[in-house]
């Protein structure tokens, strides 16, 4: 099978929510999916191939921050499917400020800036499913190109 698409992970995780499985592991072409209901249990989406992250990690500047995933789910930018952005790229976000939400077994999380700074990158977009520690937002000092 071809690599899975976004379309077709979000299918299966809700196609898990709404069934009566308690836990379910696929694994693929160097893709695993790990989902469980049980409490005690981590939700894990891992992809072997980490040779893309690492190198756009090796090239952010040394003067910035990341806002990463504190979960796997599903990252939306806005409230509500067709309001404003919580962050675009040159605003500047404080401490505690709502920058995004990730959707997880039909909690909406909100995901808060745990500085402040100015938005330079943002890697994900509307609907992605996103990984524990996934980079989200990079967020630099506002002098910073």
């Amino acid at each position: 099978m071809d690599n899975m698409t976004i379309i077709e992970i979000q299918g299966i995780i809700k196609d898990f929510e709404t069934s009566t499985l308690m836990t379910l592991e696929l694994e693929m072409d160097g893709f695993k999916l790990k989902l469980s209901k049980n409490k005690t249990d981590e939700i894990i989406v891992k992809e072997e191939n980490k040779e893309q992250q690492q190198t756009q990690n090796k090239e952010l500047k040394q003067n910035h921050t990341m806002i990463k995933s504190p979960l796997v789910g599903t990252f939306y930018a806005t409230s509500t499917p067709n309001g404003k952005p919580y962050v675009e790229v040159g605003q500047k976000v404080q401490k505690g400020q709502v920058v995004c939400i990730i959707e997880a077994m039909k909690i909406m999380n909100e995901i808060t800036s745990p500085f402040n700074g100015v938005v330079k990158e943002i890697f994900v977009h509307n609907g992605d499913v996103v990984g524990f520690d996934h980079n989200l937002i990079r967020v630099g000092e506002s002098n910073e190109k």
